[in-house]
């Protein structure tokens, strides 16, 4: 048998390398190769930019903005329908997916098409960011590369989470904002052997992008003022806000998600609806165009009034006589507070149209504008606060709210600005908006879907373990079946033939109809003159209740102790018998779920 050079070096690997050492070079790899992709995809749409606003805007910028975002989400949309033919929209979702239910499996073709679909939608004015899609890319790299050198699922799972880290890095120049938010959002366990690969991805990509594209910060904070504890009243007001400004986030954000999804079916119809309203919306208020990270500097270095260029009300925001500013303020206020509502509109329009992009941006651009908003009407009450603090505090209060993960709210926009004087303000914030929500939305935006399904891994070992459990795992089908016209004669010989005591009753469709339990007739069983006066129909009980295939494992245990039940039958969607599940079968597997993933 001829070995090929992959076999060769895989087995050359097995024998001089352990899996502990290619982690850590695997680890170094995947920072690398994250980073790349962040660069390209960063150099892409800026390309895409320069072209649309120097050769097609230019003067007559208005009317492009009717035709730009149009373009790149038909771009997109084609691309993904017969380029990759598959759905490469909500990254983060998808991670969190493949971690829960594929075996930590994430395509080959995601380490490209994320970035080319999310470059040609934020390129040509999208609304959205092109963070979660990098992130996306880099746990496919990580996946794969696991993947290519057949390690396990476990180890797989930290490769994914080498790749995020890395992206996070890499895009961001943010290396322990990509640490935590693997460990926040991906929610995955800080551990001795774990930290290191992540780190070293993270702290990688952040290297290569700081050769790439320099060591400024990607938002430079010019304009700021020092932490005073007088404030501290103003910034927990802050926090509340931007608690529910996350929760409208969420929940508005999904709720459209979903509506578009349910009633606009053809192709052709979603890019008509969103890329006209995505048209629109930047028409009437340009700072929504693309990823919004221009406002975002101006906002934070005590610009705001630039955000109205170009925009129908910019003449009316011109600082003119003096009884004319606090009506001009207002106004400000107004524009800016509309935006915030129309924001989720906007990226919503993108993504549903057929647009490839995530929610950092959205999230980072909205909580800009609720932290400055905030500020400004907290100084025409009279009460001095620093609009551009408030601003970059804003930022990690929606990314703590709407992600759930206050750690990565902080260091991100600590990284991100350079505002490290700043971190009393951003952990005040960033706390606060992220338990206001929690009183109201248990999960993130990213974790919402896979929650009401059953599907996600959280924190707790023990409904991580039961999350990873399948029924095809547990489920029993050496049970003997009897239907219900059978005589209690035709029963006997059923129950001389099997090694089990229960017995599930089905019709000849195969439906269930009831169980039979060996106890229950075991008082006359060897009583021959019974044999034809009794059938099955008259024996049968009802079982003490009926597990659907696809129910989650955590509500089958749940279930299991409502009823007090040892055995359960599992039906298909039609009632048609599939097996039984059993409390020892599920402890077994746990039990060797739990051994395979516990920690070293």
């Amino acid at each position: 048998m001829n070995n090929t050079f992959y076999d060769r070096m895989i087995e050359w690997r097995e024998r001089h390398l352990s899996t502990k050492h290619l982690v850590l070079i695997l680890s170094f790899f995947v920072g690398c190769f994250s980073a790349f992709a962040a660069v390209v995809l960063k150099s892409f749409i800026h390309l895409i930019q320069w072209f649309v606003e120097t050769q097609l805007i230019a003067d007559t910028h208005t009317w492009w903005y009717l035709i730009t975002p149009v373009i790149g989400i038909a771009f997109a949309a084609l691309f993904v329908r017969y380029v990759v033919k598959d759905d490469i929209s909500h990254g983060i979702t998808k991670i969190l997916y493949a971690i829960s239910q594929r075996k930590s499996i994430i395509k080959l073709h995601n380490v490209w098409s994320s970035v080319v679909g999310s470059g040609l939608t934020i390129g040509f004015g999208g609304s959205v960011g092109a963070e979660a899609p990098i992130v996306l890319t880099g746990a496919a790299i990580g996946s794969n590369l696991a993947k290519a050198f057949r390690l396990d699922q476990k180890t797989m799972m930290l490769m994914i989470g080498c790749g995020a880290a890395g992206a996070i890095g890499g895009i961001f120049k943010a290396p322990i904002a990509g640490l935590v938010f693997t460990l926040e959002v991906l929610m995955m366990d800080l551990t001795m052997t774990s930290v290191a690969p992540l780190l070293i991805s993270s702290v990688t990509a952040t290297a290569i992008s700081y050769m790439a594209t320099g060591t400024e910060a990607m938002f430079p904070l010019d304009n700021y003022e020092a932490f005073a504890i007088s404030r501290i009243p103003w910034y927990l007001i802050l926090g509340v806000v931007c608690g529910f400004v996350s929760l409208y986030f969420t929940r508005g954000m999904n709720f459209l998600e979903q509506g578009m999804k349910h009633h606009v079916r053809s192709t052709g119809l979603k890019i008509l609806i969103g890329g006209l309203t995505l048209s629109i919306l930047i028409f009437l208020f340009p700072p929504l165009y693309g990823e919004g990270y221009g406002v975002i500097t101006q906002l934070i270095n005590g610009d705001s009034l630039s955000a109205l260029e170009h925009s129908p009300f910019e003449k009316w925001a011109i600082l003119g006589h003096e009884e004319t500013l606090a009506n001009t303020q207002w106004l400000i206020i107004a524009y800016f507070s509309a935006i915030v509502l129309l924001k989720i509109v906007a990226s919503v329009a993108t993504n549903g149209g057929g647009g490839v992009g995530g929610i950092f941006a959205p999230s980072l651009f909205t909580g800009a504008l609720t932290g400055f908003v905030t500020a400004r009407i907290l100084n025409l009450t009279g009460i001095m606060v620093p609009e551009s603090n408030f601003a970059l505090v804003g930022m990690a209060g929606l990314m703590s709210g709407v992600m759930h993960a206050p750690l990565t709210g902080i260091f991100l926009i600590a990284e991100l600005t350079g505002g490290y004087h700043l971190f009393m303000p951003l952990m005040i914030v960033s706390v606060i908006s992220y338990l206001t929500i929690m009183l109201f939305e248990p999960h993130s935006l990213y974790a919402m879907r896979l929650a009401q399904k059953g599907e996600l891994l959280t924190h707790n070992k023990d409904r991580n373990v039961l999350t990873l459990l399948k029924m095809d795992n547990v489920l029993e089908t050496d049970l003997k079946t009897v239907h219900p016209e059978m005589t209690l004669g035709e029963l006997v010989k059923v129950i001389s033939e099997s090694k089990r005591n229960i017995f599930p009753v089905i019709d000849h469709q195969g439906h269930l109809k009831g169980i039979l339990l060996l106890d229950e007739v075991r008082n006359i069983m060897f009583q021959p003159r019974l044999y034809h006066r009794f059938t099955v129909g008259q024996l049968m009980t009802s079982p003490a209740a009926i597990l659907p295939a696809d129910m989650p494992m955590e509500k089958v245990m749940e279930t299991f102790e409502d009823t007090g039940a040892w055995n359960l039958p599992v039906v298909d969607e039609h009632r048609r018998y599939m097996g039984f599940v059993s409390k020892s079968k599920i402890f077994n597997s746990y039990r060797h779920v739990l051994v395979h993933f516990s920690e070293e």
